[in-house]
């Protein structure tokens, strides 16, 4: 399956409410102050911006969407086409710290501000 069938896949179960969260998403997102609608939304309509083909059980991705309030998020899925479900790993938001303006592209460790 081509990455754009992928991403479309991940979008539509999304849409359909085939989203699962493994554990550690769930404490994290407890954390993080999280909600699941926020996260199904911002799959919805996410992006990939880095692929990882070879985790395993199943291959993921780290995509880049947006709650319902516009805030972005980042979350690391799996797509589980046998079961028809998408696995969010974990979830986060990410910081300009760590992420170039847009938060598509990591800062190098240069590039990081001083703390």
């Amino acid at each position: 399956m081509g990455l754009k069938t992928k991403i479309e896949k991940i979008h539509e179960y999304a849409t359909n409410d085939r989203v699962a969260f493994k554990k550690h998403a769930v404490l994290r997102m407890h954390q993080r102050k999280i909600l699941a609608d926020d996260a199904k939304k911002m799959l919805e309509s996410c992006e990939l911006i880095e692929d990882y083909p070879n985790d395993y059980p199943l291959p993921s991705g780290l995509f880049l969407g947006f709650s319902g309030q516009g805030k972005p998020l980042h979350a690391v899925v799996a797509l589980d086409e046998d079961a028809e479900i998408l696995w969010v790993i974990t979830l986060y938001e990410p910081t300009l710290a760590q992420w170039k303006d847009g938060y598509k592209e990591r800062r190098t460790t240069d590039e990081m501000p001083a703390m």
